[in-house]
């Protein structure tokens, strides 16, 4: 008997990602905002900011760069703008929802291999491997060694992403690779630094905006769930409640105590824009 396979949690969070962005912010982008100074903060200009994130991006594609992987390509908005400006691109995966979302976007422009980066089989060779905050969720080591086999010489490794600074303290923020592992890892791979640049200041704000929106409308909904199912359950929440109540003290702690904010962002994690030059 095969074993379950268990529901992978930030899976899980990027399709009800998909699922309120594309009904309440008419938005299927799954990826953080670049808000400039003369953005507004606020859920309406959510779009506009991640508009300018995919500009950013697009403007660090050298110029030589014709066909183009997208790892972890979510709905597949970034894959289909990027196919509206000519480029060839292919696109990598894992979840059935938004492959399924990406498929009838992208149509027959591009292939999409429905796996994991890790277990991608593929000849197939590309100029641009692009991580557009799918780097995260990667075993870094295997997806550096799978880079360098399928990218053509002289290819490009592009990486937007955030990752985990050294600093003290306790953060409930989760995800990322440690930054300093990360130039450890590398360093072991085929690959010359062309830029790095820091876009902390730029996507830190985000944070502000979900912890708003959590403080203001999450946790009401919680505590109103919560009152309901004492109201018809009461004997069975007292037990979950006491059997579970580590659980739902760090579920309160993580995401209705205002410590998601982009201070604490700032602290624990660095967003970067890397790109690779394929050395040999």
């Amino acid at each position: 008997m095969h074993k379950r396979k268990r529901i992978d949690s930030k899976e899980i969070g990027l399709e009800l990602a998909l699922i309120f962005g594309g009904y309440f912010l008419k938005t299927e982008d799954l990826h953080y905002g670049y808000w400039t100074g003369d953005l507004d903060l606020n859920l309406s200009n959510l779009s506009r900011a991640q508009e300018n994130y995919s500009n950013f991006i697009i403007s660090h594609i050298p110029k030589n760069v014709k066909t183009v992987l997208d790892v972890g390509c979510g709905a597949g908005r970034f894959a289909h703008r990027l196919t509206n400006l000519g480029y060839q691109v292919d696109c990598v995966s894992p979840s059935p929802l938004l492959t399924e979302r990406a498929r009838s976007l992208l149509k027959n422009n591009s292939r999409i291999f429905e796996c994991r980066y890790e277990q991608l089989r593929s000849e197939r060779p590309y100029d641009l491997i692009l991580f557009s905050e799918s780097f995260q969720y990667v075993d870094m080591e295997k997806a550096l060694q799978k880079s360098g086999k399928l990218l053509n010489d002289a290819g490009h490794l592009l990486i937007c992403d955030f990752f985990k600074t050294e600093a003290e303290g306790k953060s409930f923020l989760g995800g990322g690779h440690r930054l300093t592992q990360f130039y450890d890892v590398i360093q072991r791979h085929p690959f010359e630094l062309v830029e790095n640049i820091d876009i902390t200041g730029e996507t830190a704000p985000n944070l502000d905006l979900e912890n708003a929106f959590l403080v203001n409308c999450g946790f009401p909904v919680w505590k109103l769930a919560l009152r309901f199912l004492d109201d018809r359950h009461s004997w069975l929440i007292k037990f979950l409640r006491w059997k579970f109540r580590t659980k739902i003290k760090k579920i309160n702690q993580k995401y209705f105590a205002g410590a998601r904010n982009a201070q604490q962002f700032a602290t624990f994690k660095t967003y970067r824009l890397f790109l690779y030059k394929k050395t040999g």
